[in-house]
């Protein structure tokens, strides 16, 4: 079965095709978050300490940093990139100890990022462009990470499931050509809005299993692509994601507080039997009867998981 291993100073975590689903936490990301991106800017990193440690105490497995902000006073990314992500990974390691996936289109933030970065982590990201191939694949090799490959390359994103497999195969090669081996390719390949496409939940479904069968790699996504624009939107995230696990999806990049879709994980992990005994579903059970006791959903995970550390503490008022 494949594996991929990523790592933070001292935990491991494996995706995999036997594995619990792998919560790749979303919330570090400026895009879409103006005032996240202004404080990050001013050298404020409240929130990001925030998100950190109620993302990793409501379950994430994994965290996403993204520092995709453009300054104000200097919209040069190149230049200001670099340097901001590895000041906020610097941040998130002094607070938490889960592996990290390094998310930027700019290489010299991807770079930064690595050198500074504890353990493994997932390069966060490759398509099938030539230009990026020959940009990030070095890297990958270099530091010897493992790398999502998203399934769009030259000619754009296609609606055709088949030329995004085709793209993730090509991707596969190439990175083969570098020495790099199929179990560190976690291909994303690209979910596309239900509301746009009726057809595009079987589709990814259906794209998922191929990629298992025939390319033998692990699979993310963008899991709240499927809802955008529609309203009510966890619901249908929590509908999606079961399917996507049982179709072989191993992890996505979504955001862990909201605990429809979390319960929807922890459930479908106990259905595939990756969750041993229940012990995980039964740990979640006490979260959510909190929740229901009026508790929020991330004070109720964060004194979740001091009891289960054994710090114990008090809840937080509202």
């Amino acid at each position: 079965m494949t594996r991929t291993v990523v790592e933070s100073k001292t935990k491991t975590i494996t995706i995999g095709f036997d594995e619990p689903f792998c919560v790749i936490g979303e919330r570090i990301n400026p895009t879409g978050r103006k005032a996240l991106a202004r404080e990050l800017e001013a050298g404020d990193f409240s929130t990001v300490e925030k998100d950190a440690i109620n993302q990793v105490a409501c379950g994430a497995t994994m965290l996403d940093i993204n520092a995709g902000v453009v300054y104000n006073s200097n919209p040069n990314p190149n230049e200001t990139e670099p340097p901001l992500m590895t000041k906020v990974i610097e941040t998130v390691q002094g607070l938490v100890d889960i592996p990290l996936c390094i998310d930027s289109s700019v290489s010299g933030a991807l770079e930064a990022g690595l050198l500074v970065a504890e353990g493994r982590p997932l390069l966060n990201s490759v398509t099938g462009e030539e230009e990026k191939l020959e940009l990030i694949l070095p890297l990958v090799k270099k530091y010897n990470v493992p790398v999502v490959a998203i399934s769009n390359d030259d000619t754009g994103i296609s609606e055709d499931p088949d030329v995004r497999f085709a793209v993730a195969k090509k991707i596969v090669e190439r990175a083969a050509d570098f020495g790099i081996p199929a179990h560190d390719i976690v291909v994303d390949p690209l979910v596309m809005p239900i509301g746009a496409m009726a057809g595009a939940g079987q589709q990814v479904f259906t794209l998922v299993r191929r990629l298992r069968d025939e390319l033998g790699v692990n699979t993310t996504c963008g899991a709240s692509n499927i809802s955008f624009g529609l309203p009510h939107r966890h619901g249908i995230n929590a509908a999606f994601l079961p399917m996507a696990i049982a179709a072989g999806m191993t992890s996505a990049i979504m955001n862990p507080l909201r605990p429809v879709e979390m319960e929807a994980i922890k459930a479908a992990n106990m259905l595939m039997n990756h969750d041993p005994h229940g012990a995980e579903w039964i740990k979640f059970a006490r979260v959510l009867d909190a929740v229901e006791a009026g508790a929020s959903f991330a004070d109720a995970s964060v004194e979740s998981a001091a009891a289960g550390s054994g710090r114990g503490g008090r809840r937080r008022r509202r």
